[in-house]
C-alpha cells in the first residue's frame, strides 16, 4: 500500500493529508492563529495514529513549498526535511498556490495568497479534465493589476481544502533530489536581507 502524507504551512490553514493507495484516509484543514509550530507536529502524530501508522511507513512526502508566509513556509519545509531524512523517504515538493487551485473546478484559476499592501502572491493556472497547467508561474504582483490583464472568466481563489487526487495525476510535482537542498520559496526577500543590502 502507497502512503503518501501532504503537508503545507504557507497560509494561516494547515493542511495536512494522508493518502493510501490513492485514497486520502485522513485529513486536517484547519485556520490556526500564528501557531503552525506549536500544531503541526501534535495534528500529524493523531492522524498517523488514526490509521495505525508511524513515520516510518509512509512512502513519500510531498510538501508545499510556498510562496507565502515566511515562518509558515519555514515551518512545514523543515518539519518535511526531517521526516524525509531521518526516515529515508521520498520527498516531493508543489507549489502552494497550486494546492490552492486544486480546489476549484473552474478552467482559469488564479490561486493567490495576500502579500499585503493591494500585493499578494498568484498565478494563473489552467485546468482540463482536472488537470492543472501553469499558464503563468507563481509571482508577487499587484492583485487588480494581474486580474486585469486577463480577459478570461476566472476563479479568484485564496483558500479551500486541496483536492490531492488533482495534485498527485497534475505532472506538478518535483521530486526533490537531495533533500538537504530542499528550499522555501519565499518570491521576497526576507527583511533581514533587505537591511543587509542597506
Amino acid at each position: 500500500m502507497l502512503k503518501i502524507l501532504i503537508i503545507d504551512t504557507a497560509t494561516k490553514y494547515i493542511y495536512l493529508s494522508l493518502v493510501c493507495d490513492g485514497l486520502e484516509k485522513q485529513c486536517v484543514y484547519q485556520e490556526g492563529i500564528n501557531n503552525h509550530s506549536v500544531t503541526i507536529i501534535p495534528e500529524l502524530e493523531n492522524i498517523l495514529n488514526k490509521e495505525n501508522l508511524s513515520l516510518r511507513d509512509l512512502d513519500e512526502i510531498i510538501i508545499g513549498i510556498g510562496p507565502g508566509s515566511y515562518t509558515g513556509v519555514r515551518i512545514g519545509v523543515t518539519v518535511a526535511k526531517m521526516i524525509g531524512y531521518l526516515n529515508h523517504i521520498k520527498v516531493s515538493q508543489i507549489s502552494s498556490l497550486a494546492l490552492i487551485a486544486s480546489a476549484s473546478d473552474k478552467e482559469y484559476i488564479i490561486p493567490y495568497i495576500d502579500a499585503r499592501r493591494g500585493n499578494a502572491f498568484m498565478a494563473l493556472i489552467k485546468q482540463k479534465n482536472g488537470v492543472l497547467e501553469y499558464i503563468k508561474p507563481d509571482c508577487l504582483e499587484n492583485m487588480e493589476e494581474f486580474k486585469t490583464a486577463f480577459n478570461h472568466e476566472f476563479d479568484f481563489i485564496g483558500e479551500g481544502v486541496p483536492n490531492i487526487n488533482k495534485i498527485i495525476n497534475s505532472g506538478l510535482l518535483e521530486i526533490v533530489g537531495n533533500v538537504h537542498e530542499l528550499k522555501p520559496n519565499y518570491l521576497r526577500i526576507t527583511e533581514a536581507e533587505r537591511n543587509k543590502q542597506k
